[in-house]
């Protein structure tokens, strides 16, 4: 499609196209044009700029008078993937019953898991594409989907199969992540396996599929006192170096046993939640290339500590946000409410939120040469807003879908 959209209110997420991502004071400024025009050419941005300079030719343009445009979402961790839903563990969690109290009854994770394997890949993926739609309504562009609630090769392998076959079909990007260490299964206690020789045992039966289906960008675990320890995180690291699979790893969420200084150690792209961190875990990430990406919905939902987000940007970290959408502990995947949550709950500037929601979080897809910012030549995912007094507003007015159309790869959605 070609098309140029002229008299923008603000044209936002305006960086230089060599930028990769954004840290300390830089991720203060979300750079816009005011009264701008951006021009769309096969799923590409051809060119933007101010409307006093804007080209007079054949162009078919349509005209965005009061509204703003941005860069669509990025939202870099995600569980949008799953059968069936989990709201009789909120009731149980409002009765009192602690996260770790529901998973110790057969809820959470192993109940996740039973549904999916009872559910055939055709109905899972019928059901994930109705919250990806939603998604997009609510401006997402490009979503990371992990595995996770499979817990044996053969329905983690259905899992991924579902994103790949979801991703045929959408005008969004889906980035499939292969979460290989997620919770014990009853089947692995039975045989003896302990959370470090489970994740040895997934690992090597599902990588060879994956590598052979392309089925997954990216390995993660759920590195937790309860869940698995530094030993299985020791086995994702050897898999990532052995298979070319960089490690985006949950880690910090409820505990700190060490896994951030750990994964940042090995070069991982980045390690997700962070809501519980001791001044050496923030400072294994001062200066380093290992995104922090938080999630703050799931700190709402669950009632547990926000991440430092104000510590970890002024420690030059790297910060991203993203949704954590899963059916037990985040059941939202509306990145504007993400950024809200992010300014009132975590101190972060709407400048800071937008940027960590959009170029941060292609960077912690490694993704930054086609996503998250207006430049030349990246692909056209972008947003047209509802008539709004400033891009900031998106950060401010909460819990409305401000977001009146979503172009993906240049097409209206």
């Amino acid at each position: 499609m070609n098309l140029r959209l002229i008299n923008i209110k603000q044209l936002g997420g305006v960086h230089p196209s060599n930028t990769t991502a954004l840290r300390g004071k830089a991720l203060d400024h979300f750079p816009f044009i005011e009264n701008a025009y951006l021009t769309l050419l096969n799923g590409k941005i051809k060119d933007f700029g101010p409307m006093s300079q804007c080209p007079h030719d054949e162009t078919p343009s349509k005209d965005l008078t009061g509204r703003c445009v941005l860069p669509a979402f990025v939202d870099s961790h995600s569980h949008l993937v799953y059968a069936g839903t989990r709201e009789q563990e909120f009731n149980l969690r409002l009765k009192g019953a602690s996260y770790e109290e529901i998973a110790a009854a057969g809820g959470g994770i192993l109940n996740s898991a039973g549904r999916v394997a009872a559910t055939t890949q055709e109905e899972m993926q019928r059901q994930s594409a109705l919250r990806l739609n939603r998604l997009i309504a609510n401006g997402t562009g490009t979503l990371e989907i992990k595995s996770g609630y499979g817990l044996d090769p053969e329905n983690e392998l259905k899992m991924l199969r579902t994103v790949q076959a979801l991703n045929e079909v959408t005008n969004a990007t889906l980035i499939p992540t292969f979460l290989a260490a997620h919770a014990l299964p009853a089947w692995a206690k039975a045989k003896g396996m302990n959370d470090a020789t489970y994740t040895r045992y997934m690992l090597e039966a599902c990588i060879p599929t994956i590598k052979k289906e392309g089925l997954a960008n990216f390995l993660d675990g759920f590195i937790e006192r309860d869940y698995f320890k530094l030993d299985a995180l020791t086995h994702l690291i050897e898999a990532s170096a052995a298979h070319s699979l960089p490690l985006k790893i949950h880690v910090n969420q409820f505990y700190d046993i060490g896994g951030i200084q750990m994964a940042v150690r090995a070069g991982a792209l980045s390690v997700d939640h962070l809501e519980v961190m001791r001044p050496e875990a923030i400072k294994a990430l001062h200066g380093s290339d290992t995104i922090a990406t938080l999630l703050p919905s799931c700190s709402y939902f669950l009632g547990i500590p926000y991440a430092p987000a104000r510590q970890l940007i002024e420690e030059d970290a790297l910060v991203a946000l993203a949704t954590d959408y899963n059916p037990g502990s985040s059941p939202g995947g509306n990145m504007q409410l993400v950024c809200n949550m992010a300014c009132a709950k975590m101190k972060m500037t709407p400048a800071e939120a937008l940027n960590a929601a959009t170029i941060n979080g292609a960077a912690a897809l490694n993704m930054s040469d086609r996503k998250g910012s207006i430049a030349i030549g990246k692909d056209a995912d972008i947003l047209i807003t509802k008539e709004i007094p400033s891009l900031e507003y998106l950060c401010y007015d909460f819990g409305t879908n401000h977001i009146q159309q979503t172009i993906l790869a240049g097409q209206p959605v």
